[in-house]
């Protein structure tokens, strides 16, 4: 097994040379890790002190694992912070990312590569965020006698690592020196299979969103653009999401006129931005906006990056894009605000979807239909609005404190590492 694991990222490493042909993402993946390990050899030649190695897929799981990162940096301040993204829309967003020391792509999981990562990186520890699972830098860390954490992970029934095929990726996990996983039917799953290094903490978005809203700063243009009628902001947006939104936004501003609708796309290329032009029409731009404008239009499409997670704050209702694809995008940063949260079908791997339905702050839509159903519930009763809004806010901060649970097991000390082959 581990030949066709090896094997499968070795196809996987062809086939993204293959869409750089095609593909803009691939092209910068490829082209953020040409001449990687010069880089990494000519930065970590001098380095003296300890580095913390913090692994991230993408930008999601950075700010999952933003709360680890800053309090490890507080807590132990004689560490240097290296964190590597797999993907460029992690990397992109965040090389500047001043809590860290240095920002780094991860050279694809082949064993020469993580071999000559870690032995040129010499982290005294590593953490890695909710899904990343590769193996051939876990085995070499583990050699190394490094202890690793993998923290804020979700494990379902229906995951390969539970097949019965899947005895060696199962054994693989006993690498790992603590899993922090959020709830107790993950750690249930994990503890079934023999893999007993786990401790349930939570998800620390929780304790990530908490700082946020608690900090978040005042959008003038937004504000004037809300004026003093009702926001729907529609955040982490696909497609698949618009189609239906705008269907439903043109049946509420029928029937209600003080309604303004703000639009957050997850990708902001200049491509999808014309493409919302296009299916909102007379819409504005956030950065073409000024504070002295009118703003006769009643729909604004955001084109910037890194102000959604504040500008709910504006929000009387929220939608959370990607349940009509992959999967739903951050709930908790809508419903920290105090406001219902609507989203689409595909919910079923995220723990905070369900509790949000059961407490009644948020609600799975299937369609356009359902969606201005539930929107037209909320609206026209405000005990509701503010009920559901209430329920979502207290479901967050009830949820706060994996952050510190993760912070006592590292302080501990190094936990011993099971052998794995």
């Amino acid at each position: 097994m581990k030949y066709c694991y090896n094997l499968a990222v070795r196809v996987y490493g062809v086939a993204i040379l293959t869409a750089c042909l095609f593909n803009g993402k691939a092209r910068r993946w490829k082209r953020g890790r040409k001449g990687i390990f010069a880089a990494l050899e000519k930065t970590f030649g001098g380095v003296k002190e300890p580095v913390a190695w913090f692994h991230c897929a993408s930008l999601g799981e950075f700010e999952q694992g933003r709360p680890v990162i800053e309090a490890f940096r507080k807590n132990k301040p004689g560490y240097k912070i290296l964190i590597t993204f797999f993907s460029p829309s992690g990397y992109e967003v965040r090389k500047d990312y001043t809590g860290a020391d240095f920002v780094f792509y991860l050279p694809l999981d082949t064993p020469a590569n993580a071999r000559r990562f870690v032995e040129t990186v010499h982290p005294e520890i590593a953490l890695f965020i909710k899904y990343e699972f590769w193996f051939n830098y876990l085995h070499t860390l583990q050699e190394k006698k490094v202890p690793v954490y993998l923290i804020s992970a979700v494990f379902r029934s229906n995951s390969y690592f539970f097949k019965s095929y899947a005895s060696w990726f199962r054994k693989q996990l006993h690498g790992y020196s603590k899993i922090f996983v959020q709830d107790t039917h993950s750690e249930h799953l994990l503890n079934g299979a023999g893999i007993t290094c786990t401790e349930v903490a939570g998800d620390t978005r929780f304790d990530r969103v908490a700082a946020i809203a608690a900090a978040a700063q005042a959008d003038p243009k937004v504000e004037k653009f809300k004026g003093d009628g009702r926001l729907w902001i529609c955040g982490s947006t696909w497609e698949a999401d618009e189609k239906m939104i705008a269907a439903v936004f043109s049946q509420l501003t029928a029937r209600e006129e003080k309604i303004r609708l703000l639009i957050v796309p997850h990708e902001i290329g200049e491509d999808r931005i014309n493409g919302l032009l296009s299916a909102f029409p007379g819409a504005i731009r956030y950065s073409q906006a000024d504070e002295a404008d009118s703003f006769s239009s009643a729909i604004m499409i955001v084109d910037a990056v890194g102000l959604l997670s504040s500008l709910y704050r504006y929000g009387n209702v929220a939608y959370v894009g990607g349940g009509f694809g992959k999967g739903i995008h951050n709930l908790p940063e809508a419903a920290v605000f105090g406001i219902p949260v609507l989203f689409g079908p595909n919910h079923r791997r995220f723990i905070e979807a369900g509790e949000l339905i059961v407490r009644g702050g948020g609600f799975a839509v299937s369609g356009a239909d359902e969606m201005f159903r539930v929107l037209s519930s909320l609206l026209t009763d405000k005990v509701y609005l503010e009920r559901s809004g209430k329920a979502a806010r207290e479901y967050i901060l009830s949820s706060q404190g994996a952050t510190e649970k993760v912070m006592m097991a590292i302080a501990a000390g190094r936990a011993p590492h099971n052998a794995v082959r």
